[in-house]
């Protein structure tokens, strides 16, 4: 009855149907390991965001790379923003994904070093980006600021080309060591965004809080995937099963003419 099963058709389709089994359970175990790791990653955003904020100088100097730990730490600063020397960042957008600039001004602390801040977004007003935007002045004399800490910007993590030949004060990446070149001077690893003091104005608009990665739809994913693996072998047997029903239909009839009437 089953005999078709040897057939050339229903080999290939059972050896497809072996290979997908463990392809889909690979899957799913791929989809719960990437649920993990953002699942960490959140939870690394949200103790950092939630940990008391600490002095800069605690957890980076000149040259420290910031580690993922450190990431989104809040700190605290004080000494003055030096706008003479101030750079905007092409090519970033605001929550709306308008296009703009990010507005990078140094902070020079009490001890002389100085710290890269990022103040904020403004719009693209110029007739066109190579046009130095209206950016308001940061507030002047001594100042206390708070932030969120984050690491140097390369090509690598960001995708971002750093290009060269760019107008006066433009940059496309925020990075420390490039920026110590730059200022020459001692120059904090990383950057910090700020938080407050907010500006009296509508800009530059300060830049929101991260967003959690989605780490429940990889959890779904991966369910979906073990379904999905489930669901191939019993598709398998209804499939074959039928074939089997229509064999038996079609070879009775044929089984009924040639049996000889009895006399």
């Amino acid at each position: 009855m089953y005999r078709f099963l040897l057939s050339r058709q229903w080999v290939i389709l059972t050896l497809v149907t072996l290979l997908l089994i463990p392809t889909m359970i690979r899957l799913g175990f791929w989809q719960m390991h990437r649920y993990d790791e953002r699942s960490a990653r959140n939870q690394l955003v949200a103790d950092a965001l939630e940990a008391k904020p600490v002095p800069v100088q605690e957890l980076t100097s000149a040259g420290h790379e910031v580690t993922t730990e450190e990431r989104y730490r809040r700190v605290t600063a004080e000494g003055r923003f030096d706008a003479d020397r101030e750079v905007v960042v092409r090519r970033r957008v605001n929550a709306d994904e308008a296009v703009g600039f990010h507005v990078l001004t140094p902070f020079v602390l009490t001890d002389g070093k100085v710290l890269l801040v990022n103040r904020g977004w403004v719009p693209a007003d110029g007739p066109s980006q190579k046009a130095f935007p209206k950016v308001p002045a940061p507030p002047s004399g001594r100042v206390t600021l708070t932030g969120r800490l984050m690491p140097d910007e390369t090509t690598e993590a960001s995708g971002i080309k750093n290009l060269k030949g760019l107008p006066d004060r433009q940059v496309m990446l925020i990075n420390s060591e490039q920026e110590a070149q730059r200022l020459d001077a001692r120059v904090l690893g990383g950057y910090v965004v700020q938080t407050a003091p907010e500006p009296k104005g509508d800009t530059p608009e300060l830049i929101g809080k991260p967003g959690k990665e989605n780490a429940p739809l990889n959890y779904a994913y991966a369910l979906q995937w073990w379904l999905f693996a489930a669901g191939v072998p019993i598709g398998w047997l209804v499939l074959a099963r039928r074939e089997a029903r229509e064999r038996a239909a079609t070879a009775a009839p044929q089984e009924s003419e040639s049996t000889p009437a009895a006399v």
